[in-house]
């Protein structure tokens, strides 16, 4: 069965995301994270016949969900190769961009890849099924003080080194193969009132580092920095602390690292114009409906 949109993926801040591109009729914008097609959607039907929508997703599930519009072009890849695809289709300047940078409840409720400790499965994890080291490479083959990096950069875990010597100690009887193996390893570490939210952020660190999220998302904002035309829109949907800390010091800095650059007269250098200095967050009723959304942030900005 072909999912639907609602079905693969509920939109999170969709009326305000799509708010924040301010669109035109006639533009061109680009959604890098097309996945089940709500916001993809909503951008359409605000668009005029002579606009035109990119959408970019890695994920070959999500091709079940492409959208029949000739205002329309799905583009299988990473959105770190936004320039690149956007030079192959000629388009030298865009109105807007849209990025819901979570992971969709698809891949959470898909048993098969990895994703969610709720689930037996291979340890996968790959966004792109097609290439690269999935999660079993990374337990089974980097060495301890590697993977302790890993678990403290991307997972925020103060136990790091801990995790990741349980885990060599745990591979030296038998290649870890699924989650069950990794849950095996490390449940003794886990904080019996806060094992949940461990897990989480022990997934989390694999996720990221399986699929280069973070420099993946640095090239992605840097490309936009350049396409988006004078009074373009930048909608940036986060949910976790380390990509919300880069969106936001492109959007105030115009660079990932938030170094800041000041003219004589103390005027900051940067690209964009922050619409919303606070950060907009779902309403009550979004959190009640979609609890996916409660830990989302989304910031906006113009060029300028």
């Amino acid at each position: 069965m072909v999912r639907t949109a609602e079905t693969y993926h509920v939109p999170v801040l969709l009326q305000e995301s799509i708010d924040g591109l301010d669109i035109k009729s006639g533009g061109i914008y680009v959604d890098v994270t097309f996945g089940g097609g709500g916001h993809s959607r909503e951008i359409l039907s605000r668009l005029g016949a002579k606009g035109h929508l990119y959408s970019f997703d890695q994920d070959a599930d999500a091709e079940k969900n492409i959208i029949n519009d000739n205002r329309f072009t799905f583009v299988r890849s990473n959105f770190r190769y936004l320039r690149n695809w956007m030079r192959y289709y000629q388009v030298e300047q865009i109105d807007g961009l849209l990025a819901d940078l979570g992971v969709s409840s698809h891949h959470f409720d898909d048993e098969t890849r990895g994703f969610s400790f709720r689930f037996d499965a291979p340890l996968d994890m790959r966004m792109n099924k097609r290439a690269g080291k999935t999660a079993a490479d990374i337990v089974n083959e980097y060495d301890e003080g590697k993977l302790a990096d890993v678990f403290y950069l991307y997972g925020e875990m103060k136990n790091s080194r801990r995790i990741a010597n349980a885990i060599t100690t745990y591979r030296q009887q038998k290649r870890m193969e699924t989650t069950a193996d990794l849950i095996a390893a490390t449940e003794k570490l886990m904080r019996t009132e806060k094992e949940k939210k461990d897990l989480a952020r022990l997934f989390q660190a694999l996720r990221i580092e399986v699929n280069h999220e973070m420099d993946a998302l640095r090239d992605m904002l840097s490309a936009a920095s350049l396409l988006l035309r004078k009074g373009g829109r930048l909608s940036v949907i986060t949910y976790h602390s380390l990509e919300d800390r880069i969106v936001k010091n492109v959007m105030k800095a115009g660079n990932a690292e938030g170094k800041i650059e000041q003219d004589f007269f103390g005027h900051i250098y940067s690209p964009f114009r922050l619409v919303n200095n606070k950060v907009i967050t779902p309403i009550e009723s979004e959190l009640q409906n979609n609890p996916r959304s409660r830990s989302a942030k989304l910031r906006i900005a113009e060029k300028i």
